[in-house]
């Protein structure tokens, strides 16, 4: 099993910034794929950006140039910076891990952008 815990979600103006952690426990061991989705009020779940084993990462088209996916092996930690936020980006946001073919997902942290 792999936990994963979101945090640093809240509230901002538009064009501030948030940065998203997630903190991975458990067989964190063989995860080669991780990512952050977002869900806004009646909408279905988006990927937002992905990065896998060897780096590289991927982005929605709404977010290219704004938001920056990363990770601290280290720290079984990964993070989403996101920048120049706008009231659209308003979601819950989704801590995603893919272990062996087996899909994890986090509790979710609320992003609210005001405008």
């Amino acid at each position: 099993q792999v936990q994963l815990v979101e945090s640093g979600g809240g509230l901002v103006q538009a064009g501030g910034s948030l940065r998203l952690s997630c903190a991975a426990s458990g067989n964190i061991a063989g995860i080669t794929f991780m990512g952050w989705y977002r869900q806004a009020p009646e909408k279905q779940r988006e990927l937002v950006a992905t990065i896998i084993g060897d780096g590289n990462t991927n982005y929605a088209d709404s977010v290219k140039g704004r938001f920056a996916i990363s990770r601290d092996n280290a720290k079984n930690t990964l993070y989403l910076q996101m920048n120049n936020l706008k009231p659209e980006d308003t979601a819950v946001y989704y801590c995603n891990a893919v272990r062996f073919l087996q899909n994890y997902w986090g509790q979710g942290t609320h992003v609210t952008v005001s405008s």
